[in-house]
Parts: structure tokens; C-alpha cells; sequence
């Protein structure tokens, strides 16, 4: 997966892109082909917004499913988290709906041998 980062009016502190790094290839654990994720960070310069004035935007790419995720918080940490958490959902329920279940009991199989 590869992992591109934006920022808008943003100085972003040392380590996070180590961080969106991070986290990002721990979606790979769904076996859900993502072949580029775009993480767009902007500030909003307004004072007005205080509290969400940092957004990320997260948004996948190429021959997997489409998804998106956004989060405004008091900073880039902050507002990467929740958007992780949001996009771990989609893949999680995508994952989920390709797994095959298997209705058969116990009985049902020791019966066809």
C-alpha cells in the first residue's frame, strides 16, 4: 500500500508520518487489496474554529473499494485518529461481507464421511 500525504497550511510534527504509516499498513491484517491511500491534512487559519481547526482526509485509491474517511479535531494526531477509526470500520464491514460462511453443523459433516 502506498501511502501519500498533503498537507494544506500545515506544518506537520516529525514523526507522523511514521504514524499514518503505521497505522495504515495495520489494515492490511483485512486482506482487503488497497493499492494507494491519499492522507490530506489542512488547517484552518480561522480562530473562530478552535477545536476543529486540524482536518484529515483519508481516501483509497485504485483497484480495491472506494473509501473515505474525514475528521476535524484540535490537532493533526487527534483528528488522523478518529479518521483511522472510520476507515477501519469500512474496510472491517467490507471484509466481513466477503467471508464465506459456512452453515453446516458438526453433525451434518460427521454424517457425510
Amino acid at each position: 500500500m502506498k501511502i501519500h500525504i498533503h498537507t494544506r497550511n500545515a506544518d506537520l510534527a516529525e514523526d507522523f508520518r511514521e504514524i499514518v504509516e503505521e497505522k495504515l499498513n495495520s489494515m492490511e491484517r483485512f486482506s482487503i487489496t488497497i493499492e494507494r491511500v491519499e492522507v490530506e491534512v489542512l488547517h484552518e487559519a480561522n480562530p473562530r474554529q478552535g477545536k476543529n481547526s486540524h482536518r484529515v482526509i483519508l481516501t483509497s485509491h485504485g483497484a480495491g473499494p472506494f473509501i473515505k474517511s474525514e475528521a476535524a479535531e484540535f490537532n493533526d494526531l487527534a483528528a488522523f485518529d478518529s479518521a483511522v477509526k472510520a476507515f477501519a470500520l469500512q474496510i472491517r464491514k467490507i471484509h466481513e461481507r466477503t467471508k464465506d460462511y459456512d452453515r453446516e453443523t458438526l453433525r451434518k459433516r460427521n454424517n457425510a464421511i
